[in-house]
């Protein structure tokens, strides 16, 4: 099966909304599933779009890009896997085999999006100060090129040009491009995880953080262990606030009772 014009321009603008959607309204929440459904409805065969998608949505759960972390870009790759399943007629493990380096792949045109928007928040800021209002509007808008571009790009050369353009990219990139993305990449979570610190009660719930950083940097405990023990800890936390507020409630009461005996609240 040969991809008509018609459906690499439906499918470069499904990968640039996907990824808009998923920094902003959150319609499709980001989910490798729906970007297989809607590939596989552009492409005409919606059970393998589902297939594709519903397979590397296995591979992202419990994942998510907090405090400015990248991670491989499933979205885009079930996109790539449901066209590429479709057109080859080689199945479904040969789209889910091509969707995992094309999301390796995003990791390095995410940073630069979000290198890229840098220069965006820095002329919202100087609006900012000017109180220009629609400054900070049309420059929150320019925002989202970088990122639909960064997605839209890649899909559409992706589809022109083949599978094999995947492992050429990949495999062919320079080695101080690749280098310097992952030190940003590596700095990036670092920085947003200071600024989520910054506005977070750590002061009140700083045991709570010394036991964290404790299991997962000195017991190299993995990450799902560490999120079972937050629960537990969120768990303890919900009870001892329920246990504190019931006695409010009880003092509270008290003191309106003897308020009553003594006949304060006589008319």
């Amino acid at each position: 099966m040969e991809i008509q014009i018609w459906q690499i321009i439906a499918l470069t603008i499904l990968s640039a909304i996907l990824i808009w959607d998923s920094i902003s309204t959150a319609i499709f929440d980001a989910k490798p599933i729906f970007a297989g459904i809607l590939a596989g409805i552009i492409m005409g065969d919606v059970a393998t779009g589902l297939a594709v998608g519903a397979t590397l949505q296995l591979m992202v759960l419990g994942v998510g890009t907090y405090g400015g972390s990248s991670v491989p870009d499933y979205i885009t790759g079930a996109i790539i896997g449901t066209v590429f399943a479709v057109t080859s007629g080689q199945g479904i493990e040969f789209g889910i085999g091509l969707a995992v380096p094309v999301g390796l792949l995003m990791v390095n045109l995410d940073v630069l999006a979000r290198f890229t928007n840098v220069y965006f928040a820095k002329r919202v800021e100087a609006a900012i100060e000017r109180l220009d209002y629609a400054g900070i509007n049309r420059n929150v808008w320019y925002g989202v090129i970088p990122w639909g571009l960064s997605r839209a790009l890649p899909v559409f050369i992706m589809l022109i040009f083949g599978e094999n353009i995947v492992n050429i990219i990949v495999n062919n990139m320079p080695e101080w491009l690749t280098g310097g993305l992952n030190v940003a990449g590596g700095l990036l979570p670092a920085v947003g995880i200071a600024i989520l610190l910054r506005y977070l009660p750590v002061k009140k719930y700083i045991s709570y953080l010394l036991i964290g950083f404790f299991a997962a940097a000195y017991l190299a405990i993995p990450m799902f262990g560490v999120a079972i023990l937050g629960v537990a800890m969120a768990v303890i936390e919900f009870k001892q606030n329920i246990k504190d507020s019931q006695k409010v409630v009880v003092a509270n009461a008290g003191v309106s009772q003897e308020g009553l005996l003594d006949g304060e609240y006589e008319d």
